[in-house]
């Protein structure tokens, strides 16, 4: 099977993925809900949002300084438009599958590959 179209390399990553899907959800996010909503540490974010950056697909806004210093993320148009790409891949690869049927529904997840 080929890979479908809009599938993106730079967002599949867990990750990655799980960051743009909650920026999807939001306009702008604090840096702090971000790392605490996904269970990241402040350096593990960070790598992973100046990825995205660097790609376009999200912007990043620092407020105030010292230790009132605010740092704020949003997905931009691009980043939007590679998020649903994503997942558009995704659901037509799960749906080339089909719908599993007789003994492979029945086996749990670690044997179905077996």
């Amino acid at each position: 099977m080929s890979t479908p179209a809009g599938f993106d390399e730079l967002i599949h990553p867990a990750t990655r993925l799980s960051v743009v899907a909650l920026l999807a959800a939001t306009e702008w996010a604090d840096f702090a809900f971000v790392r605490d909503s996904l269970s990241l540490s402040d350096s593990a974010l960070s790598k992973q949002l100046h990825t995205l950056e660097g790609a376009g697909y999200l912007e990043i806004q620092k407020e105030g300084g010292g230790r009132n210093r605010r740092t704020k993320v949003r997905l931009t148009d691009r980043g939007r438009a590679a998020f649903e790409g994503h997942v558009a891949a995704l659901r037509a690869i799960v749906d080339s599958v089909g719908p599993a049927t007789g003994a492979a529904q029945q086996q749990p997840h670690a044997e179905a590959g077996r």
